[in-house]
């Protein structure tokens, strides 16, 4: 909270009413995997493998503002967790190809639904945004 916030926000009928879709304890074994589905460029990558198997560069020049180590990173969490294959080429230099496994592609199927949640109701968000701001000032 901050300093002066004193009210209640949300309805009392829904906050007596809404019971919580998933219940979990503390730690219930999907923090970890959360945590990953959170992380600021997941779904990025996972959007843009979507479309087939793509070379390290060409996911850089695709996720914009990924730096070339969070990339990196990132494509080694998702293939440690068995969302993402990686294949070397023996080329010179060597040719290396990320791609979504079947449980990375099962994956695509919620990030289309949050997408199509977030466009949905984009425009009540920014509404309630700028409501908000302006009790701030």
């Amino acid at each position: 909270m901050y300093e002066g916030h004193t009210e209640v926000t949300g309805s009392e009928a829904t906050l007596e009413t809404t019971d919580p879709l998933v219940s979990c304890a503390e730690e219930c074994g999907v923090r970890d995997v959360q945590d990953r589905l959170g992380d600021k460029w997941t779904v990025h990558v996972v959007v843009e493998l979507a479309a087939g198997a793509r070379r390290f560069k060409e996911l850089q020049r695709l996720v914009t503002g990924i730096s070339q180590r969070m990339l990196t990173l990132t494509l080694r969490r998702l293939e440690r967790d068995g969302l993402v294959t990686r294949t070397v080429y023996p080329t010179t230099p060597p040719q290396v190809e990320y791609e979504l496994t079947a449980t990375g592609h099962s994956m695509t199927h919620l990030i289309k639904q949050l997408i199509d949640w977030s466009l949905d109701h984009r425009a009540v968000i920014g509404r309630a945004r700028e409501a908000w701001d302006a009790k701030q000032t």
